[in-house]
């Protein structure tokens, strides 16, 4: 069943505008955005995946990329179809892309997310796999609901979302993991199908205004958004308009989607990006897609010890306190912590909704 949508408003020419993302869809009735899932019915806009989802899985959170909120915890994750961006390269195609309610074989209200997650001991829910910013209303409730039970809320999102819709979307969020995917508007344009200002006033606003945790993610494709010049002026920007210690993770392109005629990003681009972002100022920058111990290292700022020690996913050492100090200088380090249960390793499980009565 459709679901009553926000942000949006009529046009005098009788179309509808979609004010939820920069897009500013403008519909006719039965009409149906970019995202695919938010559609004009009965002279309103309604989200058509509200309540349903592409599957349900337990994540480590280090999975979302998030280094620095409750490291070694298990996360929640779920999406829907559909998304507001046309990125060439997207990594989860086959669901952000998707046309096909169909897929959305898992439905679940937002009390139920919540009690699985409870349940399954879960420290946090991520909102992932599609962008979040799309299914809005959905993923607010959700949160709710997860406060309600101390459960934490995530958004993996590439940020691309208007200043009227962004308060309402991240007051419910503890943490964000943003897609800041290139740092040039042509490539916003030629293969995302966006622009970039956007996302950096998202980010300045995240930082400035919210209490968010942010965490940032750039997957580094060969020949596209890897140059030196390009990998410097974005960590400049971050390092000045963000601050120092925002984590900043490289990632590994894969052949996919509309981008399969170009190779793998080698480990050593991201090794490369790694030393430049360093070399400009930012403390806490990692690789991802890639085996890598040293770029899955988190060091603190002042006496540079190894805080916590990383092999892909797992965490083979955990060195700071409860209050996220370290041991040796406690000195503070920048993130989310609390007392340290363990790993929850690197695998993934899917599991099944715990189904309330009627």
């Amino acid at each position: 069943m459709n679901h009553a949508a926000q942000y949006w408003h009529r046009l005098a020419d009788g179309r509808i505008q979609c004010d939820l993302c920069p897009r500013y869809c403008k519909l006719h009735e039965n009409q149906r955005g970019a995202c695919f899932v938010r559609m004009r019915e009965a002279d309103a806009m309604v989200l058509t995946t509200y309540g349903r989802s592409s599957g349900f899985c337990i994540d480590p959170i280090e999975k979302k990329p998030l280094n620095h909120f409750y490291p070694g915890s298990s996360v929640f994750s779920f999406g829907t179809a559909g998304c507001n961006l046309a990125c060439k390269f997207c990594q989860n195609w086959d669901i952000s892309k998707s046309r096909d309610m169909d897929r959305l074989m898992d439905a679940a209200s937002p009390d139920e997310i919540a009690a699985t997650a409870a349940a399954h001991g879960c420290t946090s829910v991520a909102f992932t796999y599609n962008d979040p910013v799309i299914f809005a209303e959905y993923a607010i409730d959700v949160a709710a609901a997860c406060h309600r039970r101390d459960i934490r809320t995530v958004a993996v999102t590439a940020g691309y979302i208007t200043e009227l819709a962004r308060g309402d979307f991240f007051s419910c969020m503890d943490a964000a993991n943003v897609d800041l995917k290139a740092f040039t508007d042509d490539f916003y344009v030629q293969l995302c199908g966006a622009h970039l200002q956007p996302v950096l006033d998202t980010l300045v606003w995240l930082h400035h205004e919210t209490q968010v945790w942010v965490e940032l993610t750039t997957l580094l494709i060969p020949g596209r958004n890897d140059s030196d010049a390009e990998i410097k002026a974005m960590s400049r920007w971050v390092h000045d308009e963000m601050g120092a210690e925002v984590p900043l993770h490289f990632t590994a392109f894969h052949p996919d989607f509309k981008l399969d005629d170009l190779p793998p990003t080698p480990p050593q681009t991201l090794t490369r990006a790694r030393q430049l972002a360093l070399d400009a100022g930012l403390k806490h920058v990692y690789t991802g897609n890639v085996h890598d111990l040293e770029g899955g290292r988190t060091r603190c700022t002042q006496c540079n010890e190894v805080l916590i020690e990383r092999d892909w996913y797992d965490i083979l050492a955990y060195r700071l306190t409860s209050k996220g100090e370290c041991p040796s200088c406690h000195a503070p380090l920048a993130g989310r912590f609390g007392e340290f249960a363990g790993t929850f390793g690197p695998r993934r499980i899917s599991v099944p909704i715990h189904r309330q009565p009627a």
